[in-house]
């Protein structure tokens, strides 16, 4: 069965060019040029990826990601973004975005990033690191690997599943400096085509969500290395 692909762009000949080449590709595709119907539309069907236009009529595409998120959509979601846009990128991946492509681009590279979303999000509902444990505690932090879920202090914490990914493989290794490439290629994978930019975006969003617990572990800044999981003091090695 061919994936489906929504497509959101209202410049005509952009959103041509990206029909026929998914198309001809093989993917079942949709195309809308308004914001607001194109949020309709994504909430009404079911797609396995979303090409997300920043510009829109109606509703922009930081407004269309942000409330397909709160309405729990998972769908993965490729934002346009304009060259040298740095502040666009940064935004579209708080808001939950799984990768970006900057205009203009070529087929290539366009279709290079189709596939390496569709090929990691299908990989999303198995833990990154097999273990035989439900539960891995820290302080007042418990993570679950099977059902991507984290607790602080009882308070179930809402985590994106590559901020779980990024937790979870930094807790296994506590006190360990692990590189963004590290973080890049295990949790992304080692065909993810975006910058490291994509790796420090997700750790500030995770280490917002993990202040709400005074005994939560910290992720440390390991300045032009990568991070390293500190965990609070007088508290044993993680258990799980």
């Amino acid at each position: 069965m061919s994936h489906k692909v929504l497509v959101i762009e209202d410049e005509p000949t952009l959103a041509r060019l990206l029909s026929y080449n998914l198309t001809q590709e093989g993917y079942e595709t949709t195309v809308i040029d308004h914001g607001g119907e194109g949020l309709q539309t994504a909430l009404q069907r079911s797609f396995d990826l979303i090409i997300l236009d920043i510009m829109l009529p109606g509703l922009n595409g930081f407004e269309v990601l942000n409330r397909l998120r709160q309405n729990g959509v998972r769908t993965p979601v490729i934002i346009l973004t304009a060259r040298n846009a740095e502040e666009e990128v940064v935004q579209g991946l708080k808001h939950g975005a799984d990768d970006y492509i900057t205009k203009p681009f070529g087929v290539a590279e366009l279709l290079a990033r189709v596939s390496a979303v569709l090929r990691r999000t299908q990989q999303d509902d198995a833990p990154l690191v097999a273990t035989n444990e439900k539960v891995i505690t820290v302080g007042e932090l418990s993570i679950y690997p099977e059902k991507y879920e984290v607790v602080v202090g009882g308070e179930p914490i809402p985590l994106r599943p590559k901020e779980f990914e990024v937790l979870l493989y930094l807790v296994q290794r506590p006190g360990m400096v692990i590189t963004r490439d590290d973080l890049m290629n295990v949790v992304w994978g080692f065909d993810y085509i975006g910058g490291q930019r994509t790796v420090d975006v997700h750790v500030s969003s995770l280490r917002k969500k993990l202040e709400l617990g005074q005994q939560s572990v910290q992720i440390e800044s390991i300045r032009g290395v990568g991070y390293k999981l500190v965990m609070p003091k007088k508290l044993a090695t993680p258990k799980g």
